[in-house]
Order: structure tokens, then sequence, then C-alpha cells
């Protein structure tokens, strides 16, 4: 049992099996378990068709575990759950609704009075540096602008948990670059629990407190590495022994499979 009193994430033993046209068994995630605790950033990383989004709709409430146990603030999963944010691969603003109203969509499907999170919405702008873009529409910012329209308003409503699905996935590299600095800086300023799910190894390393690799198919986690790397981090860390250190670890893990390997605890010492 992973569960503890810190967590905001658990999964004991999570198995998810789909039924094919044919009706065979097509086992999706097998034997997943990972804890998170209150305030970690924690990546999932793993090949393309490995079970990630499968795993995160299920911690969103949008898909049921075939068997195991998840658990959100230490209580089961009931369907989708007001208290959790989440970022997807792109930013879905609607194109006719301006910035300031994009971020407070959260505050209207939940029927909350606009007037006590309006304070937090322009705070958030703030934060993430569109002050000022408040009354723009999304044709009228960039890529990675619309990006951390859709971060602010995953955060408008104070969830305690951000679910993330590869937010960054279709920005340029310099853009993408940018967008790990101001979201490291967000986690840290709003002390938020972020899962985040990537299919760059060097965008786990530089975020996370840990990265879980998956295996392919049937996806389950094959390595937790802990990722010692000070913080605050700047890009130029990507240009150290260290961090090359934690990337190769990860990318023998891929290239390996990970087959028939239990999880353990990796540290650049170990690696």
């Amino acid at each position: 049992m992973l569960s503890n009193d810190t967590s905001d994430i658990v999964l004991n033993n999570v198995n998810k099996i789909y039924k094919t046209r044919e009706g065979k068994d097509l086992h999706a995630i097998k034997d997943v378990s990972l804890s998170v605790e209150k305030g970690e950033f924690v990546s999932i990383l793993g090949p393309s068709g490995c079970g990630k989004s499968t795993l995160l709709n299920i911690l969103c409430g949008l898909l049921d575990p075939s068997d195991g146990e998840v658990l959100i603030g230490g209580e089961p999963i009931k369907g989708p759950r007001k208290d959790l944010g989440v970022v997807f691969q792109q930013p879905l603003l609607l194109p006719w609704l301006k910035v300031i109203d994009n971020v407070l969509i959260p505050v209207d499907v939940q029927d909350r009075k606009r007037s006590e999170y309006m304070g937090r919405a322009m705070h958030l702008l703030e934060i993430v540096g569109l002050k000022g873009f408040e009354k723009k529409y999304p044709s009228e910012l960039s890529g990675g602008m619309q990006q951390r329209v859709g971060i602010v308003r995953s955060l408008v409503h104070d969830p305690s948990l951000l679910l993330m699905d590869e937010p960054f996935s279709a920005l340029d590299a310099m853009t993408r670059e940018s967008m790990s600095v101001e979201l490291q800086r967000i986690w840290k300023e709003t002390g938020k629990t972020i899962l985040f799910i990537t299919h760059s190894i060097s965008e786990a390393v530089f975020l996370s407190d840990r990265v879980a690799v998956m295996s392919s198919r049937p996806g389950r986690i094959a390595r937790i590495i802990n990722v010692g790397l000070p913080r605050p981090r700047s890009i130029e860390i990507m240009n150290t022994d260290q961090f090359g250190v934690y990337t190769k670890q990860i990318r023998r893990e891929i290239e390996g499979d990970g087959q028939g390997i239990s999880p353990k605890l990796i540290s650049a010492q170990q690696a």
C-alpha cells in the first residue's frame, strides 16, 4: 500500500483492459503503482502507446480502471473532479472569447461567482507574463502565449492537483524551453502538485523531482528516477555532466524497454 497522509495521488496495482472489436482483451496498463506527494513535480515518460494518456484519463475520472486502487487526496475517484486542473497538448481556447473569459471558463462551468475569482485570474495572468493581454483574443497571441493562457485556466479555480498531458509538444524548440522555465516558476510560486506526461527525456529531467519511466504495452512503471539537480534550474543546466547522467539513464531504460525489471529508485550516483 503506497498511501500516506502526504500523498496527493496514489495508484496501487492499477490495470486497464480494453475490449477489441474482435472481442479480445487489450492490456493497456498493467500493475501500475505510483505515489505522488503534495507539492511534488513528477513526470511520466515512455514510448508511444505505453498507456500514459490512459493513465491520465483514469486520474481525470474519464476512464475507470479495470482493477486496482486510484486515490486523489486520499479519496477514490468517482468520475470527473472539480479540484483538478488539466492542461492538454493544445490550449483549446475558444476563439470567440477574450483571454480573461477563456481563463474563467472553469469558474463559469462550476457555477462559481466570477467576482470571487477575477482577482486570482488577473494575478495568474501577471505571473505568466500576460498582464495587459486580458482583452485580447486567442488569434492575437503566439502559440506559447496561448498555452500560458491554458495553464492559467487550469489554475484559476485553485485546484489541489495539476495534470498536464504533453502541453508543450506542439511548440517550437525555443518556445518549449522557455515554457519549461516558466512552468517551473509557476509551480514554485503556486506550490501545486504536478503530474506531467511527456515524450521528451530532457524536458522530464529539467522539470521533475522524479521521473517514472513506463515500459511499452502493457504499460507499467519500469523505473522511478530521483532527479537531484539543484533548483531553480536554468536552461544552462542541460549542458552539465550531471544532467547528461540522468538523460542517458532514462534513454537506456527506454531503449531496453524495461521488460522484466522491477521498479527501483535510481540516483545520479547509481547511473
